[in-house]
């Protein structure tokens, strides 16, 4: 599958052109997804056959942050998209994550918690 990244809460505006921007020479899918799919599982948003979407639409509050779900890449591919996105100015982005076999099921609320308690251990 090709590259995507899924990106929850984006930033301003002009952030957001930067990583455009940034990620533009990798050919990286950027997604965007807006809040009321906040409930879908990380996998379905990203493709994944085998997770079937979830009923109904999310009817939560925004992300406290932004979120980026790095999904289908290799390890060199990932280094310099976490370059580019470094590079761009835009930053920083703490809340980052790989998708996994095992968040593939998670909602974005589940996995932004679930980084930033991991976060918040590494940097008390």
């Amino acid at each position: 599958m090709k590259e995507t990244i899924l990106l929850f809460n984006p930033p301003a505006k002009d952030e957001l052109i930067k990583i455009e921007m940034a990620l533009f020479p990798l050919h990286v899918r950027l997604r965007r997804i807006q809040p009321e799919d906040y409930n879908q599982p990380l996998g379905a948003l990203a493709g994944v056959k085998d997770i079937p979407p979830a009923e109904g639409k999310y009817e939560g509050d925004e992300l406290p942050g932004t979120l980026f779900v790095f999904c289908f890449f290799s390890d060199n591919k990932l280094n310099q998209a976490l370059a580019a996105l470094r590079k761009c100015g835009a930053g920083p982005f703490p809340y980052k994550a790989i998708l996994t076999p095992t968040n593939s099921k998670w909602t974005a609320p589940d996995c932004f918690e679930e980084i930033r308690r991991e976060h918040e251990a590494m940097h008390p």
